[in-house]
């Protein structure tokens, strides 16, 4: 089958995906509670026929799509969740939540799983082997990927391939990008707790200040980066929380600083891991402080399979004569879809959102952010297109 038929398909699609866009938007929920967001897609992937599992990973959904011919297995991935922001674009479509909106697009991710599951559906008689689809809780931070694969979700069938795509406000619409290696940053969690000795703020010299110390390790940290990489490795050692003292007049007995720590490659992150350890022990204990270090992962690199990306890109030059195949773009932000990848080869896919012409170019994670719902059947036309190539020539 030609699968430009996909994008014609994709665009007839195109005010039922802005209206499911919109509902999800309307009706945003936070990691672990999208319990209305997993009924809707539930009954939409029931009325196409499909076997649907709930309650995985306490909200997750999970549909087969069978071929009727053998062949292998596609897992696609679409994360449901919210975030906790009041949300501030004065759209029709606001969120209805306090608190809560889509900030992320993560509406129009599950729009496009919705409108992927009914193209593939409704060529199922010429499909060989058969298609996952996973809809994903929590993926801001909260491990639902890693939830769900211990829920077995990669079981029973067991995925050949994987995709997943996050639609992208920094590119314009008919931008796409899936390039080989590493393409999102594994990202830590980086806690430390600086011990000094409390006192009267006007009597300096009868403490030990944890804040002063503090002050320090913070300055010393932005030196790894600069002085103990390689030129060509990207990382980032961000400290963004700092937290002592409850009173003007009075120095604390410790100082409690938070952060991040990205990278792509895990020699990367070791030699980051061992130079904030000895700067943080270091600086303090030149300043009579002590320096306690903790760092928990919160996820691996996005890693794309060089051959799955290649296949991408083609499909994307096919299908989106007029737009940009970039196979350059790296974000040191992070995504889940990370464990996924781990364990089936597979490609995440970046989909140009922006349109600054008409001020839907807010970065994600800001109350003011909004798409271009034309990326929408784009992406479906994409995704549908890659997963019946990856089925017909795997």
């Amino acid at each position: 089958m030609d699968v430009s038929v996909f994008r014609t398909e994709a665009e007839a699609l195109s005010n039922e995906l802005i209206g499911w866009r919109r509902d999800f938007h309307q009706h945003p929920e936070l990691g672990f509670h999208e319990q209305r967001t997993a009924g809707v897609i539930a009954g939409a992937l029931t009325s196409l026929g499909m076997e649907v599992r709930t309650g995985i990973a306490e909200t997750g959904v999970v549909a087969v799509l069978e071929g009727n011919q053998p062949g292998p297995t596609i897992l696609l991935r679409f994360d449901m969740d919210a975030l906790p922001i009041q949300e501030a674009t004065g759209a029709t479509y606001a969120s209805v939540q306090p608190g809560v909106m889509h900030a992320c697009g993560h509406d129009g991710h599950v729009a496009v799983g919705l409108g992927t599951a009914r193209l593939l559906q409704r060529h199922q008689s010429e499909l060989a082997g058969r298609v996952l689809f996973v809809f994903q809780p929590a993926e801001e931070g909260l491990g639902g990927a890693a939830r769900m694969i211990a829920d077995g979700v990669l079981e029973r069938p067991r995925p050949d391939r994987a995709l997943a795509m996050h639609l992208w406000n920094m590119r314009p619409v008919g931008w796409v990008s899936s390039p080989a290696g590493p393409v999102m940053a594994a990202a830590d969690i980086l806690e430390m707790t600086i011990r000094g000795r409390g006192g009267h703020g006007a009597a300096p010299h009868q403490t030990i200040d944890p804040i002063v110390a503090a002050a320090q390790v913070v300055t010393a940290l932005q030196s790894i980066v600069a002085r103990n990489l390689d030129p060509r490795a990207a990382a980032v050692v961000s400290v963004t929380q700092i937290t002592a003292g409850e009173a003007f007049n009075v120095i604390p007995s410790q100082a409690l600083l938070r952060g991040t720590i990205r990278t792509f490659e895990p020699e990367v992150r070791e030699r980051i891991l061992t130079r904030i350890e000895a700067i943080a022990r270091g600086v303090a204990e030149g300043m009579d402080c002590q320096a306690v270090v903790e760092v928990r992962v919160l996820t691996p690199a996005v890693v794309n399979d060089a051959a799955v990306a290649a296949r991408v890109a083609e499909l994307a030059r096919c299908l989106l004569p007029g737009g940009e195949v970039d196979d350059s773009e790296r974000s040191m932000v992070s995504e889940d879809m990370a464990y996924f990848l781990q364990a089936v080869p597979g490609a995440f896919v970046f989909i140009g959102s922006g349109n600054p012409a008409r001020g839907l170019d807010a970065p994600h994670h800001s109350p003011r952010f909004d798409f271009d719902e034309r990326a929408l059947p784009e992406a479906v036309a994409l995704l549908a297109a890659t997963t019946w190539d990856l089925l017909e020539r795997p």
